[in-house]
Order: structure tokens, then sequence, then C-alpha cells
């Protein structure tokens, strides 16, 4: 996991980082879920200062919160497909909320839920053998405040509202989706095989032109 979130800081020039999670503290996204912003605005410090991964293990060189939250909910989905394939299963759907992972032949058709109006979708894409995993901070808002941060402010971000990624693994679909609202698509293809569609706060969606589906635009 640690090595796609180190792929993931680098493709995004520092934005997604699992060194987050103590600004996350600060603006009431903390262990209680106090939703209590407080006045304390640590900055978040870079990766190479605060940790390596070598692989097998991870260093910290200072004091660090982290957060795996852009990606550990997928890595989950993965174990749990892991666990399957023990049992010799190998057709199933995996569904964690937002995070799908589809094993079998037969394609899955999965709706994309409109941030604004969780009663519509903005369109419907069809995944096999993949994982698709959507990200937004509709559901996790308080006071302003929402749980997707910059790692470079600190802050969360605003010009995008609403991801999906389509990748082999939901893993990387996971930190990809996530990775969507800090840098372009364009940027993360260099180093990933994956699908897309981003909704902006404008709503404006793009979308990969080899998307397997259709959009409602």
């Amino acid at each position: 996991m640690f090595e796609l979130y180190q792929r993931l800081y680098d493709a995004t020039a520092g934005a997604l980082s699992p060194l987050v999670g103590r600004a996350l503290e600060e603006l009431g996204y903390d262990r209680t879920y106090s939703l209590q912003p407080n006045s304390n605005r640590t900055r978040v410090p870079e990766w190479r200062e605060a940790i390596s991964w070598n692989g097998t293990e991870l260093t910290t060189f200072t004091p660090a919160i982290l957060d795996v939250g852009a990606a550990g909910k997928g890595y989950l989905v993965d174990l749990v497909a892991e666990v399957l394939a023990e049992y010799g299963v190998d057709v199933a759907t995996i569904d964690a909320s937002g995070d799908i992972l589809h094993l079998g032949e037969d394609e899955l058709r999965v709706a994309l839920e409109h941030p604004l109006d969780t009663s519509k979708a903005i369109g419907v894409v069809s995944v096999r053998n993949q994982a698709i995993c959507a990200s937004a901070p509709n559901r996790r808002a308080w006071a302003g405040l929402h749980h997707i941060l910059d790692a470079r402010t600190g802050l969360p971000t605003d010009r995008i509202i609403a991801t999906w990624a389509i990748a082999p693994t939901a893993l990387e679909a996971d930190g990809l989706a996530t990775a969507l609202f800090f840098a372009e698509p364009a940027a993360l293809a260099t180093e990933f095989e994956f699908e897309w569609v981003r909704m902006f706060s404008t709503g404006r969606v793009e979308y990969s032109p080899d998307i397997n589906g259709e959009l409602f635009l």
C-alpha cells in the first residue's frame, strides 16, 4: 500500500499524502469524529523529511499521524478478494460502499451517483474483472470543510466535487480516485493504466475517451 502512496505522492506533486492525519484532526476529523475544528494549523510535512518506505518497512523520522483513507479501503477490498480466491470463489462482487471489485466474466453495470443529488446518476459504466472506486466530499462534510485535503496546503480541495477510477485492483482505483482531485489524468496515465470520470464544482464533467459506459451530459 505504501508503494502506491509513494507513487501517488510523486504523481500529484505532494498533494496526496498519508501525512495529512494531524491536519485532519485539527480540522475536526479526529478519532472521535468531533467535527469541531480547532485553531491549530500544523504544516503537513513532506514525505522525505518525515517517512521512508523501503518496500517492507516504514520508518518515521519525526512524530507523524498517518491517514491511509485515500486508498486503505480499496486495499481491504483486495484482501477480501484474496480470501475468496483461497476458497475457490472466482465470481463475486465486493461492495465496500463506493469501492467495488468485480470478479467474473459477465459485466457489472455501475451508476455514478450525482454528488449534489444522491437520487440521480451522472452516468453508468461497466466493469469486468476490475475495480471501480468513487470519491466525493458530500458524505463527509462539516462546517464548510471535508476530508479530502491537499497536503501542500493542509486544507480541503474545492475545484472538483466527485471522481471515479476504474483499475485492475481496488487499491489502485481507490488511490487514483483521490489523486484525480489534485492531478491531471494525463499525468497520472504516465504511471497507471486506468479509466476515469470526474466532476467539477462548476458542474462540468470530464471522462477518459476509453470509458466503457455512458455519461448523461
